[in-house]
C-alpha cells in the first residue's frame, strides 16, 4: 500500500505533550478508517460517509461522540463506529480529524433529473409551509458548511445524508447542538429527503 502523505503540523495537533506522531496517524488510517471512506477520505460505498475535507472541527466531535467516555453511553449510536473510536484517544481523533479534512473531496453529481427543481427549492428556500428552513442558510449556498458549526454537505453520497435525514427525524441521531436538526427535518417526508440530498450531491 501506498504510504499516506501526513502533514507534519499534525504533530502539533494535540499539543507539544501529547503530540501523535505521522505514523500513528497512518496507522489509525489504513487499519480502522480505510475500509469504509478510503485512505484519502473518499468513500466509494455510498453507506459510508465521504470525509475529505470536512471540517477538521465537525469530524472530531463525531469521532468523540462516537465513543463512550467515563461509563456513559456515546451521544452518537452507531454500532461500526462505536467499535471503531473504542480506542482511540482524544489527541489521535484531533489528529484523524485534521488528516482527512486535508484531503481532497472527489467530484460527484446530481443522478435524478425529474427532482433536481424540487431539491434545489428546498436547499435555498426550504419548506415554508411546513416550517422546513432552508437548508443553505446553515449549511452555505454551495454546501461549504461553516467551520466548527456546520459541516460541509457538498458531494456527500445522497444514500448517506438521507439516512442520516431519517435518523435526525426518528429521533434516531440526537447529536445536533440544540436539536436543530431534528426540528428542521421533522415535516420532510421521504421523497422531499430523496430529492435535497440528490441536489446535494452534485453542488460543488
Amino acid at each position: 500500500m501506498k504510504p499516506l502523505v501526513v502533514a507534519s503540523s499534525l504533530l502539533l495537533v494535540a499539543g507539544a505533550a501529547h503530540a501523535v506522531e505521522p505514523a500513528r496517524v497512518q496507522e489509525i488510517v489504513t487499519t480502522i478508517c480505510a475500509a469504509c471512506h478510503g485512505t484519502d477520505g473518499n468513500s466509494a460505498v455510498a453507506e459510508y460517509p465521504k470525509l475529505a475535507g470536512q471540517h477538521a472541527e465537525y469530524l472530531y466531535k463525531q469521532l468523540v461522540e462516537f465513543k463512550s467516555w467515563n461509563g456513559e453511553p456515546p451521544k452518537r449510536e452507531n454500532a461500526i463506529m462505536n467499535g471503531m473510536v473504542a480506542t482511540l484517544t482524544k489527541e489521535e481523533m484531533k489528529a484523524v480529524a485534521e488528516y482527512f479534512s486535508q484531503q481532497k473531496p472527489a467530484e460527484s453529481a446530481a443522478q435524478n433529473p425529474a427532482t433536481l427543481a424540487l431539491g434545489q427549492k428546498i436547499w435555498r428556500a426550504g419548506i415554508a409551509s411546513k416550517g422546513v428552513p432552508a437548508c443553505a442558510a446553515c449549511h452555505g449556498p454551495s454546501g461549504s458548511g461553516i467551520p466548527v458549526q456546520y459541516p460541509m454537505l457538498k458531494g456527500q453520497h445522497p444514500q448517506y445524508t438521507v439516512a442520516q435525514l431519517k435518523a435526525f427525524r426518528e429521533q434516531q441521531r440526537a447529536n445536533d447542538p440544540e436539536a436543530m436538526m431534528r426540528m428542521a427535518v421533522n415535516a420532510m417526508t421521504d421523497s422531499e429527503m430523496a430529492a435535497v440530498a440528490d441536489y446535494i450531491a452534485g453542488l460543488r
